[in-house]
């Protein structure tokens, strides 16, 4: 009796603990499973966010892609063309009232229809037929054809960016001008084409005419002195470090150093920049040089922890196999160590410099913030940026150069997906070399 009393105690026992495993790995399975929701609903949610920016950018950029031009034959009055000195000639008034006299419209004495017409046309107009003038004297007492961008107003209004219906008290285009450009494109001489001023231009004041070439040009200049300061400098930096350094109370704080310059915000070297590259050493502002260094400092960190961390994923054995066969030190690291580590190494400078290229406060600080039309040809010329050029045209109050904005940071972003791409082109060779 006892004895069964007591297999039943145990066998009820057993069957409560076993209750009790299969309720807690119930449990920790259920655990597992909303964790891996939860990652999937981040992962979502970050492509949800990632997809609604990168479509709200390309629906605001994408008619920056392509632009209007207007073909209107013109005639070079000698009366009113100077042949000595084209540049000084009204081309702009004088294809305006051309164009309204083949209307059959009449102008008013203070000009008000000529003035109107002449607002459709680009500024471009004049350097055109200037250009055409200098090259070809001849073509004075002739009708020729001459092609120009519309104004931004004008070509704005064919994208559908401006209504008819909007109050004309509230658009700067009138009613009037609104029918002339209607006609014109029922007449052929508008066509729309792709936007080559968009990447063979510097910016300009006329956002019809502004183009990103300029700030691209700045931004590989600079992205060049960032790469020759900081991947030597970085590189040297993290080998003495992990490979040489002796682990005492200076490396300790080095390190600690390194890390927290990591984390400080890129202002706060925009302001070194200005306080020791542009007030001490007199360094020609708002030019490459000075946005490279102060990019260089700002990379400097990130690189450095990046390849200490590469040359740590190096297997210790290959350090034991490389001196216990006779080699030094040196030779240990610089020609099996450093090799094995140069997919990372790479990878880190890579992306440390992609990082740079879209920082924007340090360059503000340094000046880069002015307009700055044209190309630079040297890294001590004032020059733009492209992060510097998106926030002058954002800030800008002809509407012309937002969608311009939204075309510049496509622009940025396909430049960075380019050096992210050549940092993985670059980690798989090295891995398949060695």
């Amino acid at each position: 009796m006892t004895d069964a009393t007591s297999d039943r105690l145990a066998g009820a026992t057993d069957r409560t603990r076993l209750d009790r495993l299969r309720a807690g790995l119930k449990r920790r399975h259920a655990k597992e499973a909303r964790f891996k929701w939860y990652g999937r609903l981040a992962i979502a949610a970050a492509v949800l966010f990632l997809a609604i920016l990168l479509v709200r950018i390309v629906e605001q950029g994408h008619t920056a892609f392509y632009s209007h031009t207007v073909t209107v034959p013109v005639y070079m009055d000698p009366a009113r063309v100077d042949r000595a000195y084209p540049q000084g000639s009204n081309f702009e008034q004088l294809a305006a009232e051309q164009q309204l006299a083949r209307w059959g419209v009449q102008d008013d004495a203070a000009g008000r229809a000529s003035a109107e017409m002449r607002g459709l046309f680009s500024s471009e107009l004049k350097f055109v037929a200037a250009d055409l003038v200098a090259k070809r004297p001849d073509v004075i007492g002739e009708t020729v054809p001459l092609a120009a961008p519309l104004s931004d107003d004008a070509d704005l209004y064919l994208k559908g960016e401006i209504s008819k219906s909007t109050p004309e008290d509230q658009r700067r285009l009138t009613d009037r001008q609104i029918a002339w450009l209607e006609r014109m494109q029922a007449e052929g001489v508008v066509g729309a084409h792709f936007n080559t001023a968009l990447f063979t231009n510097g910016d300009s004041t006329q956002p019809e005419l502004a183009g990103v070439l300029g700030a691209v040009v700045g931004s590989a200049l600079m992205l060049m002195v960032t790469a020759l300061i900081a991947i030597p400098l970085g590189v040297g930096a993290a080998v003495w470090l992990e490979e040489f350094a002796p682990k005492n109370r200076l490396t300790d704080i080095i390190e600690v150093n390194i890390n927290n310059l990591a984390a400080v915000p890129s202002i706060v070297y925009g302001l070194l920049g200005l306080a020791l590259f542009i007030n001490w050493m007199h360094l020609p502002r708002a030019s490459p040089l000075v946005g490279g260094l102060v990019l260089a400092l700002m990379a400097l960190p990130t690189l450095v922890i990046a390849t200490r961390s590469s040359l740590k994923a190096v297997p210790p054995s290959i350090r034991e196999a490389a001196l216990a066969m006779g080699a030094s030190r040196t030779q240990t690291v610089f020609s099996h160590v450093l090799p094995l580590a140069m997919p990372g190494v790479m990878t880190g400078a890579i992306i440390s410099m992609a990082h740079a290229l879209g920082e924007t406060a340090p360059l503000l600080l340094i000046g880069m913030v002015s307009f700055v039309p044209g190309v630079p040809h040297a890294i001590d010329q004032p020059v733009g940026a492209l992060p510097s050029l998106i926030y002058i045209w954002e800030n800008a109050s002809e509407r012309a150069f937002h969608e311009r904005t939204a075309a510049a940071i496509i622009v940025l972003l396909v430049f960075m997906i380019i050096m992210n791409a050549a940092a993985i082109i670059l980690r798989r060779r090295f891995e398949r070399r060695w």
